[in-house]
């Protein structure tokens, strides 16, 4: 017999799965069959304001309060011929529909497809200066399609392809701050015009991504061996947005007044959306076994991205003489071996080593011009290499050990001497990083077993490289020198040196029969250092987790978990504000399961999350009196905090052998105060008048009636 698993009955399927397996032809002797379907209706309260958080995902219309639910399976297996055919649907009345079918042959081919729907809302509302409220939401819709055919005893074929199309817009903008060395002629802000405005700016958006897989594998004795390919197509209707630009817009007190002159030719410039774009690869991957203990396995692959969208079907203007499209074309080369053995009946070892070469082949052109200054894009190169060395030994049942080596190099390149940087302090070409890590296991008792790993690793790299007020870049030998001016600069983490230390602890405790316990701990920091004391200088991560599960008896089951998280980042800006970035989570959590008489079944969730982001500043010595009145009248940054309570219960009774129903009752409760939208009751208002917002205490519960139906 084809093993078939029976899918939960809460999401079991539907009529249309009726209506196309039946397509399949009736269940013979030697068939097995089965399937379910679930119809339902659910009731579900709370205005549009209370439900963003909530209906971020749930597919549902806002402001609807009564929705259907249709779902089911079909499952058919023919012992004599080994078929099968698997047929699932979900969600058929909502927005997140689901449909699945696959068809097979055990051990000769495989054939399935799939459809899928699912929206995302946006969490704030956005409501215009004439009272229109926008929807910004996206609708993903894929189909897919995979072919598997088994070619004798050792060969085998696979291919597919999955295609998605996005559809909708997402909440965007833009803005400018005048005077400005990039719009000469463009004047600030004064008590009659207005110099500087952020405006709402809808992304429309309708593409289609489409990828294509085929791969040849190839499986003997001891080589198997496989050969593939990979397709991207990134289609997006749309090339540009061209913004209208009011004749008057409201300045930071809300008082509209017209534009200084130049600004509504700065703020009214297209802007480029994600052009279209393509990419394949090839690859050769396998494994070789040289001996029942010695392994090795190998992947080589080529790629290649490309993207040249003519700039006027994208609706921009003002490339360089002659230049009609970027392009853009990086070609990219791997390679990774990997050899794991066993020398020793106790002894264990594994060694791998990565190699990664992006090159950037995109055509130069001089596309920026600032003032009488022009020069060119830049190509960003990359070169990665890692490697890792493995050991563990087991000293006796009870005890394991570990040690790992590790090292990456990062070269990104020579910079393009045509091109140009500004706004930032320095770049740097390479960056290397070894490590270790150490790992002790121990099985204190048959119910008991624990491990501890430390790590540790160091990050350096080669000199600095500063910008020349123009094309290029100069290296820095030497950082303290007088002049360079690094002293107050600020440098970017991914590129300083960098100490990182991490320690972790888990264990497993199966205190009896039916109560088992998992705890795990990490704790780590990160610390920085570059030629300036300003900057990122620390960051630390906390976490504690665990899980715990009771099987109080036949009949009833109670699982509950708790984890604590704690990130920490400090931060500091010249002349300004010295930051202390504190974020604390707390997540707790008790479910249960139990059937407390014949035909009923219960069970419920409750979890509770806890958010708070707290920005603690203070002033650096140089920071000037406008910092210290504006700290002194503000305090600083608010906090952030999050926090929701979720309560899920559930009941199903069985009815008979071939139906149930089954009630759902949940209820949420959600607090945000995230100042991004919004501070003290005041919307965050664009400098059109539109206002974006989230009601900072939402309140939802929603009711839910199932019939469920299976056979046979």
């Amino acid at each position: 017999m084809i093993p078939r698993p029976r899918p939960p009955l809460s999401f079991s399927l539907s009529l249309l799965a009726l209506a196309i397996v039946s397509g399949f032809g009736p269940a013979h002797a030697q068939s097995v069959a089965e399937g379910s379907i679930t119809i339902g209706a659910s009731v579900i309260d709370g205005s549009r304001a209370d439900r963003t958080v909530v209906d971020q995902y749930t597919g549902l219309r806002p402001g609807t309060s009564a929705f259907g639910a249709l779902s089911g399976d079909y499952w058919r297996a023919d012992e004599s011929k080994g078929t099968s055919v698997d047929f699932r649907a979900s969600d058929l009345f909502g927005g997140n529909r689901e449909l699945g079918l696959r068809w097979k042959k055990q051990g000769d081919w495989k054939v399935s497809a799939e459809y899928r729907e699912q929206v995302r809302r946006e969490s704030a509302l956005a409501t215009t200066a004439s009272g229109q409220e926008l929807d910004f939401k996206l609708k993903r819709t894929g189909l897919g399609l995979e072919l598997s055919k088994v070619l004798g005893e050792h060969w085998q074929v696979d291919a597919s392809v999955q295609s998605e199309k996005k559809e909708g817009s997402r909440l965007w903008g833009i803005g400018m701050n005048c005077p400005s060395p990039n719009a000469p002629g463009c004047r600030g802000t004064t008590g009659t015009e207005v110099g500087w405005a952020v405006l709402l700016l809808p992304e429309p958006v309708h593409a289609t991504h489409t990828q294509l897989q085929a791969r040849v594998s190839y499986a003997a004795d001891r080589l198997s061996v496989s050969g593939g390919y990979y397709g991207s197509i990134y289609r997006n209707d749309y090339g540009s947005l061209a913004p209208t630009v009011p004749a008057a817009l409201r300045n930071a007190l809300g008082n509209p007044l017209p534009l200084s002159a130049g600004f509504a030719g700065v703020l009214g410039q297209p802007v480029a959306l994600s052009p279209d774009n393509q990419a394949w690869q090839l690859d050769l991957t396998g494994s070789y076994r040289f001996t029942d203990t010695t392994r090795m396995n190998f992947k080589l692959a080529r790629s290649q991205a490309t993207q040249h969208q003519s700039f006027a079907d994208a609706g921009l203007t003002g490339a360089p003489a002659g230049v009609t499209d970027l392009g853009g074309k990086v070609t990219t080369t791997l390679a990774q071996l990997g050899l794991t053995a066993r020398p020793a009946p106790k002894l264990s070892m594994s060694a791998t080593l990565h190699y990664e070469n992006k090159d950037d082949q995109t055509p130069l052109a001089l596309y920026n011009v600032e003032g009488t200054s022009a020069y060119t894009n830049r190509r960003l190169p990359r070169t990665d290499m890692r490697a890792r060395v493995q050991g563990t030994y087991q000293f006796n049942s009870d005890w394991r050990g570990t040690l790992a080596a590790t090292y990456e190099s990062i070269d990104r390149g020579v910079f393009t001497p045509t091109s140009a940087v500004a706004g930032i302090t320095a770049l740097r070409q390479k960056t290397e990083e070894t490590g270790l890590r150490a790992e002790v296991r121990r099985r204190m008792t048959d119910d008991l077993s624990g491990a501890i790993s430390v790590e540790s690793s160091r990050r350096g790299g080669s000199a600095w490289l500063r910008d020349n007020s123009g094309t290029g870049v100069t290296e820095v030998t030497d950082a303290a020198a007088q002049g360079v001016g690094y002293t107050s600069g600020i440098f970017m983490p991914t590129l300083a040196d960098r100490k990182r230390d991490k320690i972790k602890f888990q264990a497993d405790w199966q205190a009896s029969e039916s109560v088992a316990l998992q705890l795990s701990a990490e704790t780590g920091r990160d610390s920085y250092s570059s030629p300036s004391r300003y900057g990122v200088s620390r960051s630390a991560l906390e976490s504690v987790n665990v899980d715990a599960t009771w099987a109080v008896n036949d009949k009833w089951n109670i699982t509950a978990f708790a984890s604590s998280g704690r990130q920490g980042l400090d931060q500091s800006r010249p002349d300004s504000a010295i930051m202390a970035f504190d974020n604390r989570s707390t997540t707790l959590g008790l479910g249960f399961t139990g059937k407390p008489r014949g035909g009923l079944e219960v069970g419920g969730t409750l979890s509770y999350a806890h958010d708070r982001s707290v920005y603690a500043q203070t002033l650096d010595a140089t920071a000037g009196g406008e910092s210290v009145a504006l700290l002194a009248a503000t305090g600083g940054l608010p906090d952030i905090i999050f926090r929701q309570q979720v309560v899920k219960l559930f009941g199903k009774y069985t009815l008979d052998k071939q139906s149930l129903v089954r009630l759902d009752i949940a209820l949420a409760r959600t607090s945000w105060n995230d100042w991004a939208w919004g501070y003290s009751g005041t919307a965050f208002t664009y400098s059109d008048g539109t206002t974006v917002s989230r009601k900072h205490v939402q309140n939802v519960s929603a009711l839910g009636l199932s019939y469920i139906r299976r056979w046979p």
